[in-house]
């Protein structure tokens, strides 16, 4: 989604942390703009000072950075909950998350903060879960925990909670949609509490925000990114966890599915996975094999097959496109789309410009929840 022509260095001081956080945080700065915005400004700092002229140039007249003591309150609400908060490149945040190709430059961490150091794989799957789907969920993280793995999922009801059940005693990492002071679903609020004794709980969303649709296919790229790989145990063939597994293609992880009955809808999506190419399996032990982590409890150095590149070493196609050119790109996206939903071929095709310009930007106004994707490659505008 961007690139680095210059090597990526973590904030030094504490006022380099507060900085990074009023980016972040600053109205309509979404993930790409904010390494963009970094890259071409050489600090958080030099880039917030820019903003209101940046933005002036994109046709926003009257934009403000996120304000100062937003972020003090924020830092203050985490400490509060005992929470930390970790950057990008510092001791801490997870090594495979930083490698992804939109890794949050900021999270907040509460819990066993080594459960991120040790080998970690994703266990998703339906909401609705049936009673075999869930005793599938949480054999396999039990029995992938008693093998050394951290056990990762997204505390939604049904297969989430099963493994987070499960994975209780050797380990579990729960990503939240919302602030890590806002459980949801509520019906969780005791398999969090167990979670923040017992495991871990992180979140790139400030403390206090409750979770709105755009925020969850934003935590199913750190759910994906965290791992080695994504089982999907249960999913209907419409179904946020085929957009966990989608993302871990992208991020070059393994995805693989626990097959199901052809008539029952709720294993339709893990079907649809493993008829275009996800590993079938039907225990720990398939997973283990297929991820090259059996006999390797302690494999904190294996990487994904076909991991992403970190993104301060991918190729530089897009090194001399400015905050400005990306910003009136996003405007003529914008501009073109309204509530009725339009393909995407068409959208490319009024555009005259290559798909590869424009994909890249559409995913970022995706997870910035300004665009909407609908099935059939249609996209729609929200804002």
């Amino acid at each position: 989604m961007f690139s680095y022509p210059t090597p990526f260095t973590p904030p030094t001081t504490e006022d380099d942390r507060l900085s990074w956080l009023r980016l972040i945080r600053s109205r309509r700065i979404g993930v790409a703009t904010f390494y963009r915005l970094l890259d071409e400004y050489g600090s958080a700092r030099a880039a917030l000072l820019a903003l209101p002229e940046v933005a002036k140039a994109a046709g926003e007249n009257s934009y403000e950075p996120c304000p100062e003591g937003v972020v003090l309150a924020e830092m203050r609400a985490g400490k509060a909950a005992g929470a930390r908060l970790v950057c990008r490149g510092e001791a801490g945040y997870p090594e495979l998350l930083g490698g992804i190709s939109d890794p949050p430059p900021l999270l907040w961490m509460r819990g066993d903060t080594a459960l991120a150091a040790r080998p970690m794989i994703a266990l998703v799957g339906s909401l609705n879960a049936s009673s075999l789907g869930t005793r599938m969920a949480r054999k396999m993280a039990a029995d992938l925990g008693a093998a050394g793995v951290t056990i990762v999922s997204g505390l939604a009801r049904g297969i989430d909670a099963a493994a987070h059940l499960a994975a209780l005693p050797t380990g579990t990492i729960a990503v939240m949609a919302g602030g890590l002071d806002r459980v949801y679903p509520a019906e969780n609020t005791s398999l969090y509490g167990d979670i923040l004794h017992k495991g871990l709980a992180l979140s790139e969303q400030a403390m206090g925000t409750n979770p709105v649709s755009r925020h969850f296919p934003q935590r199913n790229r750190i759910v994906s990114g965290l791992c080695l790989g994504v089982v999907v145990i249960e999913a209907a063939a419409r179904s946020g966890s085929l957009i966990t597994a989608r993302t871990a293609l992208e991020q070059g992880r393994e995805v693989l599915a626990v097959p199901g009955h052809p008539f029952d809808g709720r294993a339709a999506g893990c079907n649809m996975l493993i008829r275009d190419g996800a590993q079938l399996v039907r225990g720990a032990d398939d997973v283990l094999e297929a991820l090259k982590l059996a006999g390797k409890p302690d494999a904190a150095a294996v990487k994904p097959k076909g991991a992403a590149p970190a993104p301060e070493k991918t190729a530089p196609a897009a090194v001399e496109r400015s905050w400005r050119d990306i910003a009136a790109l996003h405007r003529q996206i914008l501009d073109r789309l309204g509530p009725s939903p339009v393909s995407e071929d068409q959208l490319i095709r009024d555009l005259a410009l290559p798909a590869s310009a424009v994909a890249p930007e559409l995913t970022t106004l995706e997870l910035e929840g300004r665009v909407h994707r609908h099935a059939g490659g249609l996209l729609s505008r929200l804002d």
